[in-house]
């Protein structure tokens, strides 16, 4: 950055090319501006810094926007995730719960489905899935345990979750297309 640029001067300049940027990556008004807000809070803590190295500012401003806005979509994945999680703990819960003899077969029908289905996955797959969603055991937690980080774990678990929608559709399609 130039000695005499001010912040507020960058942003009258750059503020609406990076905001249709940062637009035409995401979805939401709202999630573009807080992303554009993140960008010119990193400039400011940069140059409160006084830290040399952004020699060309626009371009510095672009690939923090892209950054920014991959951070965006990783931590939304992150949250899709939960929820799927939280989806299948409920049904699986469900089936658990009820002892009706029609729950008592279709529970060993998905048991052996579900049995089926993770022995097909690749065994790091399966085990984080299982110590997740059976165990309760949280992804930080196994991530220590084993030395393997998070971002590892999170993706064999979506995976695992891929896979056995995949399966239990296929189960789903069966069981209704026998009625």
């Amino acid at each position: 950055m130039r000695p005499n640029d001010k912040i507020e001067d960058i942003f009258e300049e750059y503020s609406s090319g990076l905001l249709g940027y940062i637009r035409s990556q995401v979805k939401s008004e709202e999630d573009a501006e807080d992303i554009l807000q993140d960008v010119f809070y990193q400039l400011a803590r940069t140059s409160a810094y006084g830290e040399p190295g952004i020699e060309r500012i626009s371009s510095w401003l672009y690939r923090v926007a892209r950054n920014s806005v991959l951070n965006f979509w990783r931590k939304k994945r992150e949250i899709l995730l939960d929820t799927e999680d939280a989806v299948c703990e409920s049904i699986l819960q469900s089936l658990l719960s009820s002892d009706t003899p029609d729950m008592v077969y279709l529970r060993k029908i998905v048991w052996e489905e579900l049995d089926d289905a993770l022995s097909e996955l690749p065994a790091e797959q399966s085990e984080v899935f299982c110590l997740t969603v059976f165990d309760g055991v949280p992804v930080k937690e196994i991530s220590l345990a084993m030395g393997i980080p998070v971002a590892t774990l999170l993706s064999r678990k979506h995976y695992a979750v891929k896979h056995l929608r995949q399966r239990f559709h296929e189960l789903y399609d069966a069981l209704i297309l026998q009625e």
